[in-house]
């Protein structure tokens, strides 16, 4: 009877150790949880301001696009518009030379109605239908221009 009674005193304290183990794990199953769900709140959060950052900056970036596109509808500087008119007024004196070099007597087509095109004010029609004909050459597609020394020239030579 003893060993029985032994037996069930050993078999309830395994029982009460089951017990606090099981409580031990749902409790960390409790804080794992608790964890997980504070973690997911912190992303949802970070994210949360990373979008409303960029949302941000996109709409700066817009704003600066319409600026600089309206900035390239202003009329230019003076000085721009000078030296714009003596390079095409020097594109005109070359053109015969050019011509008798190469042969053709083919005139710039629209070129005067070009420079009234270049000083008007944009509009949003405008600014989708530019082409590259309306703009005068690159740099890139005149590599050899002949220049006259300049005024600064003529003074240190």
């Amino acid at each position: 009877m003893t060993s029985y009674l032994y037996q069930e005193v050993e078999l309830s304290k395994r029982h009460e150790e089951i017990l606090d183990q099981r409580t031990a794990l749902l409790q960390q199953m409790e804080n794992l949880i608790e964890g997980q769900q504070k973690e997911k709140k912190n992303r949802t959060a970070v994210s949360e301001a990373a979008h409303d950052r960029n949302t941000a900056l996109l709409k700066d970036l817009e704003a600066v696009e319409e600026r600089l596109h309206a900035r390239a509808c202003i009329l230019p500087h003076p000085n721009v518009v000078s030296i714009e008119t003596q390079y095409w007024a020097s594109v005109e004196e070359q053109i015969p030379q050019w011509e008798q070099f190469l042969g053709k007597a083919q005139s710039p087509q629209g070129r005067n109605q070009r420079a009234g095109k270049r000083f008007q004010k944009c509009t949003p029609q405008d600014k989708q239908k530019t082409k590259s004909s309306d703009l005068p050459p690159s740099r890139s597609s005149s590599k050899s221009v002949s220049r006259s020394p300049t005024p600064r020239a003529k003074l240190r030579g």
